[in-house]
Formats: C-alpha cells, sequence, structure tokens
C-alpha cells in the first residue's frame, strides 16, 4: 500500500522553473558544446588527445570544489548575489578560453570557468528548497532536469554548427554570451528567497561546521552517496561515450550526436515520468524502485558487454535504457537531502553537487584506466557505481518502517 502525495498539487510556476532549469545548464553547455571539437583544439595548440582530455576533467574538478563555496554562501548571504559573482567569473573565463593561446591557458580557464559556472545549480537547488515542500520540490527538479535536459540535445548539434562556421574558439565566446544573458535574467527575473531563518543558522555557525554537522546525519549521507553514484553513471558515459561510439563501434560524428541525443531524450522523458509517479507515490519510494531496476539493467548491459552477445545492438540500446533511469533517480536523491535539514539547503546542495562530480570524475578516470576498446569497462563502473547507490539508498537514505508489536 503506498502513501499518495498531495492530490492536488500548487500551479507550476513556470517563469521561475525557466529560470532555475537554465542555471543547471551551465555544466551540460559547457561540457557538451565543445566535444566535436577536441581535434581542432589539439591541433591548433599543439596538444595531444590526452592534453585536451584534461580540459573535461579539470572542468569537473571545478564544478565539484566551486559548489562548497557557493553553498554556503548562499545560506549566509542569499541565493542571488553567489549566482551573479559566478555568472560574472564564469563569464570572464569562457572569454579567456577562447582567446587561449595555448593548452596551459585552456587547461586554468576551463578550472575557473568551472568554479563560476557551478553557481546556477547549486543555488538553484537551494532556491527549490526554499520555496517547496519535500514532494513538490521532487516535481519541481524532474521539471527543471525537462529543461537542464535540452542542453545535452542542443548543446553537440549547436556546437558543431559553430566550430564548423567560425571554429572552436567562437564556441567559447558563445558560451560567454550565454553567461551574460543568464546573468541579466537572474538580475531581473530573480527574488531574493533565502529565509531569515536560514540566515540566522548560517551566521550562527562556521561553514566547516555546518558541513560537519551535515555529514553526522545518517539519511542525508545515504542520498548523497547515492546521488553521487548515480551521477557517476552519467559522467562515466559523457566521459567515454564518443570513444565508444565512433572509435569501438566505427561511427561518424553525426551518428554520434544521435546516439548522444538519444540517451539524453530518455532522461527528460524518464523524469517526466518520475514527475507523474510523484502524483501517486513519496519520492523514496520512486526512489527505491527506480534503484532497483537501475542496478537490473546494469547488470545486463554489463553481460552483454562481456560476452559480446550482440554486439552495438544490445550495448546501445541497453545503455539507454540504463542510463534513463538517471531521470527517475537524481530528483529524488536530491529533494530528500534537501528535506534533511531545510535550514541548510544551500550547504547540503553544495555537498550534493561536490560529491556528484568529484565521484563523477573518479568514476571517468576509472573507466578511462581500465580502457580496453570494448564496452566492457564502461559497462563495469556503472554497474559498481548503480550497486553502491542501491546499497546507500535501502542502508542509509530511506528510513525503515518500525518493527509491529
Amino acid at each position: 500500500m503506498t502513501s499518495a502525495a498531495p492530490a492536488s498539487p500548487a500551479a507550476t510556476p513556470w517563469r521561475l522553473v525557466l529560470l532555475l532549469g537554465a542555471l543547471t545548464a551551465f555544466a551540460p553547455m559547457s561540457i557538451d558544446m565543445y566535444l566535436s571539437s577536441f581535434p581542432a583544439i589539439g591541433q591548433t595548440l599543439n596538444a595531444g588527445p590526452e592534453q585536451v582530455q584534461l580540459t573535461l576533467a579539470t572542468f569537473f574538478a571545478g564544478m565539484a570544489i566551486g559548489q562548497f563555496l557557493y553553498g554556503p554562501a548562499s545560506d549566509r548571504l542569499g541565493r542571488r548575489a553567489p549566482i551573479l559573482l559566478g555568472v560574472v567569473i564564469y563569464t570572464i573565463a569562457s572569454l579567456t578560453c577562447a582567446l587561449a593561446p595555448n593548452i596551459e591557458v585552456l587547461l586554468g580557464a576551463r578550472f575557473v570557468q568551472a568554479l563560476g559556472g557551478c553557481a546556477g545549480a547549486v543555488v538553484a537547488r537551494a532556491v527549490v528548497r526554499d520555496r517547496f515542500d519535500h514532494a513538490e520540490t521532487a516535481r519541481v527538479l524532474s521539471l527543471m532536469t525537462l529543461i537542464m535536459g535540452l542542453a545535452p540535445v542542443l548543446a553537440p548539434q549547436l556546437g558543431g554548427l559553430i566550430f564548423a562556421v567560425a571554429g572552436w574558439r567562437a564556441v567559447f565566446g558563445v558560451m560567454a554570451l550565454f553567461g551574460l544573458a543568464i546573468g541579466l535574467w537572474v538580475l531581473l527575473g530573480l527574488r531574493e528567497s533565502r529565509s531569515e531563518e536560514t540566515a540566522a543558522q548560517a551566521r550562527a555557525e562556521n561553514p566547516l561546521r555546518a558541513f560537519g554537522l551535515l555529514l553526522r546525519k545518517k539519511r542525508l549521507l545515504g542520498y548523497g552517496i547515492a546521488g553521487a553514484l548515480n551521477g557517476s553513471v552519467l559522467f562515466t558515459y559523457i566521459s567515454t561515450s564518443p570513444d565508444l561510439v565512433m572509435g569501438t563501434y566505427g561511427h561518424s560524428p553525426l551518428v554520434f550526436n544521435i546516439v548522444f541525443a538519444a540517451n539524453a531524450v530518455g532522461i527528460i522523458g524518464a523524469s517526466q515520468v518520475n514527475r507523474l509517479l510523484l502524483r501517486r507515490f513519496k519520492p523514496d519510494e520512486v526512489l527505491t524502485r527506480a534503484s532497483l531496476a537501475s542496478t537490473a539493467l546494469a547488470l545486463v548491459l554489463t553481460f552483454f558487454a562481456w560476452t559480446g552477445v550482440g554486439g552495438e545492438w544490445t550495448v546501445l540500446p541497453l545503455l539507454f535504457l540504463a542510463l534513463s533511469t538517471y531521470g527517475l533517480m537524481s530528483g529524488n536523491t536530491m529533494a530528500g537531502a534537501l528535506s534533511v535539514d531545510p535550514r541548510r539547503a544551500g550547504s547540503i546542495s553544495a555537498l550534493m553537487g561536490g560529491a556528484s562530480f568529484g565521484a563523477g570524475a573518479v568514476a571517468a578516470w576509472a573507466a578511462g584506466l581500465l580502457h580496453d576498446g570494448t564496452p566492457r569497462p564502461v559497462a563495469a563502473v556503472m554497474f559498481a557505481c548503480l550497486v553502491g547507490s542501491g546499497l546507500a539508498i535501502f542502508l542509509l537514505a530511506v528510513p525503515r518502517k518500525p518493527a509491529a508489536a
């Protein structure tokens, strides 16, 4: 028997959802737009493929570190100021990327670009928790995934078009324009939402103490580990998919873009299924069932990847299904974490986002280290991450029902 969510959810604040969704799109825009430019960047800057690949790793590192700065700052100073500061940093760093004379400058600029861009995502999640309860937070986060999910669909196509017309430097120029546009939107359209209770709590404690107290909360730890490992599946796919589709399976960049976009559509679709399921079920109920489904799919994917049965015709469809479950899990792990201690929503958002990018970087590195020209490492890393995510959900995050007397 399930416990239904409120039967009549409040009207969706679409203007706010669109803005917050755009704020969370900094990372996918900054990652996906330039993937097809890798060879040209290497040729222009006289850098090897492994050096160009590092520009992605440094971006992940900047996203992980920066969130630990903006989260506590948004609790202490308010939501708007950290976002605007981050947008300014992102825009300047994007222009620096566009003008980079060598690979070293590009690596440094990408790190700083991430330090700025992560402000949007971490503070946007805190804004959602400021305004909505647990169930509504999960619904709004699913809607934000719909907006954010358009970036992996559109960004590779847009980046490829810009690259073909004006070269890879222009791709980073467009990123700078994106940052400028979002900054103006925030300046004119986002009201302050941090409560006085949150402000008082933040002023009364050191940010490090806040993180320490939060990490002692068993449920938050469970949601955090689950969210980080679930996100690692996505990062592993992003970092390995060009080599898998174009290298292992020998497809053209056009086919790669189609496959990449199809998987993004799968995640978007699952996030909207999640929004509908939340009308009948609690977020934790959806989360536990999605976790079981994702682990089962990853197990089947691993079997076919290791045996080679069916080749790409089994691996790619199973990869699509396994990735799609991200849309069922990400919003619910985040909503669950934010509900543990709403007064520290910014710090919780920072922990969740930083852990996700940190774990994602490790998972992507592991998949690269195990690279053998087959889909086996990708499948194995994804399966291990989803098993760990499931254990965190069932052992730590989801409250156990008390035993009958």
